[in-house]
């Protein structure tokens, strides 16, 4: 590609930034406002305080029958599989309304997923539109897709600090090759965060902040709360493994046992169970159902453990369930919330900061849902704030023990794997008989 060229990819890269927020910012606005209005304002009008048992069951099987229709009549499957990660690349145009209504079925209604993967999805359709402007090759396509990505998903993590390393260390086998591709992203999301921060006498959007309010001051490093960020990292990792090798064991088996319809409508009603069932047990639904984004507060608040081991379990269960039965969405935050509900039982049982907690959870589950290491750590360290500055040794800690775990885990399948094809391919051994 020639200077001219690329120099226009980084002109038509600011371009882009503005319009990839604008709609990042409708899409969660939206979202947020639906959600509002089932989860509060109807129960509301109907006289009660909480949402009551039957829209704690019914609304996500609703949202399933949403994602079922996006998935079914319009183009594009709904995105890309959460169990493929948080996705990237080119979208084509046409599939941005299948994207927005599934995920808006998921995210709105209840599901257990994020809004990171649909956010990057339609921000990379914002870069698509902008292809037609003149003649874009495919390299160009993909380098303006991945401009509008970044600016969308700066709008969910406060900024781009963290869409923008998360971009940096998923691309890293690239080598220097990744920096000439992420420079019109990176100025995409300069341009676009201007929409939240404001621009001279406009004071802007203002962007969901990430830190979590109210938490203590956490000064100095002790021997023992590293040694716990340790233990929550593997914990975590082994947890998130887990319920990622089930989902995908039932994503693979479900539509083909089941049919798409039935695997859906009965994970919606699923989640829906669950969150009721933890509702019933002393545990609030609304922190089970969801990504899990809005209800880190009360989790880090949270000091009886028997409260967090059912958060945990009914937790883990939804977010196998919405894995792996067809809804649409993010894997990340949900994992998080896991690393942060297990980093909690140490603040329970033996009162360690709850700041501490946060962080070294925080990274600990991102880690294990991204595999991203520099990422987990910025956003742990991010997420408490200046409370918690002194808690990033820990938090780095559990997320290099997630990493590894997951590491482990993954070379262990495998090797499971290729000894099972290897069986598969060898003749049958004779009988003794014979």
């Amino acid at each position: 590609m020639s200077a001219s060229a690329y120099l226009r990819l980084v002109a038509v890269g600011a371009l882009i930034g503005m319009p990839a927020a604008v709609v990042a910012a409708l899409f969660l606005a939206f979202v947020h406002d639906l959600e509002h209005w089932l989860w509060h304002d109807i129960p509301e009008a109907i006289g009660v305080s909480s949402p009551p048992w039957y829209l704690v069951i019914g609304l996500p099987v609703a949202g399933a029958c949403i994602v079922l229709i996006a998935r079914r009549l319009l183009p594009g499957d709904g995105g890309h599989p959460p169990l493929q990660g948080i996705g990237g690349g080119p979208v084509p145009v046409s599939h941005a309304p299948g994207i927005a209504l599934a995920a808006i079925g998921t995210l709105s209604f209840g599901a257990v997923l994020g809004p990171e993967a649909p956010l990057i999805a339609l921000g990379a359709v914002v870069g698509m539109v902008f292809t037609y402007i003149g003649q874009i090759d495919e390299k160009g396509k993909a380098v303006l897709a991945t401009a509008g990505s970044f600016s969308a998903i700066s709008a969910l993590f406060g900024g781009p600090l963290v869409g923008g390393m998360m971009m940096v260390e998923s691309g890293l086998a690239m080598g220097t090759a990744l920096l000439a591709v992420l420079l019109p992203g990176f100025v995409a999301a300069a341009i676009g965060y201007v929409l939240f921060i404001g621009f001279g006498d406009w004071g802007g959007l203002a962007s969901q902040g990430l830190a979590v309010p109210s938490l203590p001051g956490y000064h100095g490093t002790h021997i023992y709360d590293l040694i716990i960020a340790v233990f929550v990292g593997v914990i975590t990792a082994l947890i998130v493994a887990a319920i990622r090798r089930s989902a995908g064991e039932f994503a693979k088996e479900g539509p083909r046992r089941l049919g798409l319809p039935v695997l859906l409508i009965g994970g919606g009603l699923a989640v829906g169970l669950i969150a009721q069932a933890a509702e019933w047990l002393g545990a609030d639904s609304q922190d089970v159902l969801f990504s899990g984004q809005s209800a880190i507060p009360d989790v880090a608040a949270t000091t009886s453990a028997w409260i967090l081991l059912l958060l945990l379990g009914a937790k883990g269960l939804a977010y196998l369930v919405s894995l792996g039965c067809g809804f649409r969405g993010g894997p990340v935050f949900p994992a998080i919330f896991v690393g942060i509900a297990v980093a909690e039982f140490p603040h329970a049982w033996f009162d360690i900061s709850p700041t501490l907690a946060v962080a070294a959870g925080a990274a600990a589950g991102m880690a294990a849902g991204t595999r991203l290491l520099i990422t987990s750590v910025l956003f742990a360290a991010l997420l408490v704030g200046t409370a918690g500055i002194d808690a990033t040794p820990a938090a780095v800690l559990a997320a290099a023990a997630a990493w590894l775990t997951m590491q482990g885990v993954d070379r262990r399948a495998a090797l499971k794997q290729g000894v099972a094809g290897i069986t598969a391919r060898s003749p049958t051994a004779p009988s003794r008989s014979e």
